[in-house]
């Protein structure tokens, strides 16, 4: 009962060593790094290597189940929980992820995307605390509440920005008005499928495919995912069609 009573009697310490194999990538035996999880099994990979290895196959590449015969990419999601934890348990992983990011961008003479240089300011300490202060409660709220509208009004902006090219490429359906919009790097296919019903006035979302050079793109697809791996040779806007939703055999 004394146990019972003692939380730290219940604490028992993990080596980072004894979880390793559910936080690894079995592809390339690394940390998990953009950590994607194939739907039908919800066996998780690095985003890169899943997509490299689809390229040629269509199975997982852990139990062999058959994703799909012929879209395995669509049948793949963001795990961004898994991702979270990994995180959290490797020291210096996020940190040294990001400044790998952010010298790629830099070597090749590149603007360092929004998103990255967020992420790079949420990891960094504040002064008040590596002196061995802490800020109030209140203090802190009241931060949060001055800086709060700045955040909601910035719509992502200061995002890295995709251009794009929406166009109809079935009778049964109308071409937007507007097909040429310009929207965050980190919008998904999900978030163009919604744009895109809303403006036609379709009942759901759901009703749509999306293609790029022709391939069906799956809704957890952001649109950085979708340039880099369909469109880096080729010249802004992004060319996307948009068709009635067919049943895959």
């Amino acid at each position: 009962m004394a146990a019972l009573g003692n939380p730290d009697m219940l604490t028992r310490k993990i080596k980072l060593w004894d979880i390793n194999a559910h936080i690894t990538c079995r592809l390339c035996e690394g940390y998990l790094i953009d950590a994607t999880t194939v739907t039908e099994c919800l066996h998780t990979f690095c985003r890169s290597c899943l997509v490299k290895y689809l390229e040629e196959n269509n199975t997982c590449p852990t139990c062999r189940i058959v994703i799909h015969q012929s879209h395995p990419l669509q049948y793949i999601g963001h795990d961004r929980t898994m991702q979270d934890i990994v995180y959290k348990l490797v020291p210096g992983l996020q940190e040294a992820e990001m400044k790998k990011q952010r010298d790629f961008y830099q070597k090749l003479g590149m603007e360092v995307p929004g998103d990255i240089k967020g992420e790079l300011c949420n990891m960094k300490t504040p002064l008040d605390q590596r002196n061995g202060d802490s800020k109030s409660e209140e203090t802190t709220n009241k931060e949060a509440g001055e800086e709060k509208p700045e955040e909601d009004n910035d719509y992502h902006r200061s995002d890295e920005q995709v251009s794009i090219c929406l166009e109809c490429n079935s009778s049964k359906l109308r071409g937007l008005k507007r097909k040429w919009i310009r929207c965050s790097a980190q919008a998904t296919v999900l978030h163009l499928k919604k744009f895109i019903a809303k403006k036609l006035n379709l009942t759901s979302f759901n009703e749509l495919d999306i293609l790029c050079n022709e391939e069906i793109l799956g809704k957890d697809h952001t649109l950085k995912f979708v340039v880099v791996t369909r469109w880096r040779f080729k010249k802004s806007p992004l060319l996307l069609h948009y068709r009635p939703k067919m049943d895959l055999l």
